[in-house]
């Protein structure tokens, strides 16, 4: 595996790559607050199986270009620095793979680049869903679990309260970046789904990130989900960049919503579709609510399967994230030349 980067007039991409410079091309976007070498357990994975496969660091992580204004953190954006970067490696198509903030840059890729676009897969995020907003997801919560006069926002009010206050949620994470990373890192619990109300669900009312506290309580690592190297390596990166970027991601509802449904065809994708859901992801919950219901009528070559694990599933999981990826891969025709 070797470290790369991509430089251009208006953008920095720093990126992973590995396996056979003609295999099939797969290309991972990660999500918040992650790098590209969260990836590395299937990077390694598809590149000893012959696929050619790219992981970038995200605009605001890692070594690519971290930006000051909010705006420079919308979907329209990203995806354009993944189309370069597509350009870059001389490529026409690729299967795009992403994960939690990943995922609408690649459904996004995918509906607004059909032409560019081999396949698409998603972790935990399903189509029709954060691409469009926070007020297009409401709408499809579990209102037996959260009732609107006790949780208005739902399992999304976190997202909420990073709207109202960008600057505290960020310096929360900031003051001790190994904690956050340790605080944010962990498997799922394999308890009931909706049956237990999200702590993401009371940011507002609980003052911020940790019950309000002023940094992430010093947790053991989660070694279910991260190595000691693949933490050191995180919080590396999160101290140098700070957090405030990342935080970006969640600023620009209304704009991501309105580039989403400037899509072809409506948004409807006719491409192969995989659909990876976590089980035990009590945020992006697709057990007990209705947020993946627009991509199923959206989609009309989707596989979809459900993963036994919480919203990290490619670290917690990597043998099931693997494995169905490869026969997907390999059901829709995407092989190496033996």
């Amino acid at each position: 595996m070797t470290a790369h980067t991509l430089t251009t007039p208006s953008h920095t991409t720093s990126y992973l790559a590995a396996g056979p410079a003609g295999g099939p091309l797969l290309l991972f976007a990660h999500g918040w607050p992650a790098l590209a070498a969260t990836w590395r357990k299937q990077l390694a994975h598809f590149a000893a199986l012959g696929y050619r496969v790219v992981a970038p660091d995200l605009r605001g992580y890692g070594h690519s270009t971290v930006y000051g204004s909010p705006d420079a953190y919308r979907q329209e954006n990203i995806v354009h620095d993944m189309l370069e970067l597509l350009d870059h490696l001389g490529r026409e198509r690729a299967v795009w793979i992403g994960h939690d903030w990943g995922s609408p840059t690649v459904w996004n890729l995918a509906s607004h680049h059909p032409d560019r676009t081999a396949a698409v897969a998603s972790l935990a995020v399903p189509y029709r869903s954060l691409e469009l907003g926070l007020a297009a997801m409401l709408p499809l919560v579990n209102r037996d679990l959260y009732p609107e006069g006790t949780y208005p926002m739902a399992q999304f009010d976190y997202m909420a309260y990073y709207e109202e206050h960008p600057e505290r949620a960020t310096a929360v994470l900031d003051a001790d970046p190994g904690s956050s990373v340790r605080a944010l890192y962990r498997r799922g619990n394999p308890i009931t789904p909706g049956t237990r109300v999200s702590p993401l669900a009371t940011l507002r009312r609980d003052g911020g990130w940790f019950g309000g506290a002023d940094r992430a309580p010093d947790l053991p690592l989660d070694t279910a989900v991260l190595t000691e190297e693949d933490a050191e390596v995180l919080t590396r990166s999160l101290a140098r960049n700070g957090f405030a970027g990342p935080t970006a991601y969640y600023l620009n509802h209304e704009a991501n919503a309105v580039y989403a449904r400037q899509a072809v065809n409506g948004g409807r994708l006719d491409l192969p579709v995989l659909f990876l859901g976590a089980d035990y992801d009590a945020t992006a919950d697709i057990v007990t609510t209705r947020l993946a219901e627009p991509m199923r009528a959206h989609c009309s070559d989707l596989t979809e399967v459900r993963v036994p694990a919480g919203h990290w599933l490619q670290l917690e999981r990597p043998d099931l994230v693997n494995a169905h990826l490869a026969d997907w891969l390999s059901r829709m025709g995407i092989t190496p030349a033996p």
